[in-house]
């Protein structure tokens, strides 16, 4: 039976998901919701949704009751009301990262849905690229020995405009948020929660972070640096480095086709690209939607196993995620309107 998928929000992010919706056995894209009718209708056009399921509001795609999951593809600012409001409706939702503003938003959330008997999953597409899962499968089996370090960066050069999100704090905007996330949960992945956090960088005029620095330690010994910028076009890179080895995630390390891994004087360059199925050979099929079907299929997999959550990206990891973000933001100096909500 193919699972009913929603979108809320029609954006570049929107349209990736619906291409890789559109990739995907089992998959039905069957509604899309914005903020107003007229680009809900330029949407539903492109991706083949019926007239009458093209909703220009939000609230109006809730009241679908035809439909099994919905993508929020939202600004950040909005995850959390949106979130909520599907979840409130009886939809399973699958949230775009950032998960939320902040911790506290992040835990009423997976308390909703967990209350509701939804399924609740933080859009961290990355973990589920092939690169990553290998990456994982490699540190899980000691191939690199003891993690010591994690280190990861992502930033380029954005034109100051302050009408921008990434500008705006009511939006949510800063470098951490948006491309730090990265780095972090990369960190989170294969360290866990950290026991300290100390952030330091530059604000700019809007009062949203433009270039920083965040290190994080554990009571294991290992460390972790992430970095992000709109003010540097950065390596966007990532590292583990163990006692045996180290392995890394070529640019965009958010989006990598391949992982080097260096162990004992050799190094191995395994070809995963993002956007295929397989592993890269030739019975590998090109997949539109940038590699953003990968977290789809987990999803389709998750429901149909009976789960409400991800084991890959745990609810709770994703708190705690928020929570190292928060106490960043904090150190940086980085407020939002709903941090006082």
């Amino acid at each position: 039976m193919a699972l009913r998928w929603g979108i809320a929000g029609t954006g570049a992010i929107a349209r990736g998901f619906a291409d890789a919706l559109g990739r995907l056995p089992g998959a039905e894209l069957v509604a899309v919701g914005s903020r107003g009718r007229a680009t809900a209708d330029e949407f539903g056009e492109k991706y083949g949704i019926t007239p009458h399921r093209r909703y220009g509001s939000y609230e109006s795609l809730a009241a679908d009751d035809d439909i099994d999951i919905v993508y929020v593809a939202s600004p950040h600012s909005h995850h959390h009301e949106h979130t909520l409001l599907f979840l409130e409706s009886g939809h399973g939702v699958l949230c775009e990262k950032p998960f939320a503003l902040n911790a506290g938003q992040a835990a009423e959330m997976v308390a909703t849905a967990r209350a509701r008997g939804r399924f609740l999953m933080e859009a961290m597409w990355s973990r589920f690229l092939p690169a990553y899962v290998r990456l994982r499968e490699l540190v899980t089996a000691g191939e690199i020995g003891t993690v010591l370090s994690v280190e990861g960066d992502f930033g380029f050069r954005l034109p100051m405009d302050p009408t921008h999100r990434l500008f705006d704090p009511t939006l949510g905007g800063g470098a951490l948020l948006d491309l730090g996330v990265y780095p972090v949960s990369l960190a989170s992945m294969l360290l866990g929660e950290p026991s300290r956090v100390a952030a330091f960088g530059q604000l700019g005029e809007t009062g949203v972070d433009e270039h920083l620095a965040v290190v994080t330690s554990y009571d294991s010994g290992a460390f972790a640096v992430a970095k992000a910028s709109l003010r540097a076009n950065l390596a966007c890179a990532g590292r583990v480095t163990g006692t045996a080895g180290s392995m890394e995630l070529p640019a965009f390390m958010h989006c990598p086709d391949e992982l080097v891994v260096q162990r004992a004087g050799t190094t191995e360059r395994l070809h995963l690209p993002a956007a295929r199925d397989g592993d890269g050979g030739d019975g590998a099929a090109e997949t539109a939607g940038g590699g953003l079907h990968h977290q789809a299929r987990h999803v389709h997999e998750r429901l149909s196993s009976g789960h409400l959550d991800s084991d890959v990206m745990p609810l709770d990891e994703t708190v705690a995620i928020m929570r190292t973000l928060d106490a960043a933001r904090a150190q940086l100096g980085v407020r939002y309107p709903a941090d006082n909500a």
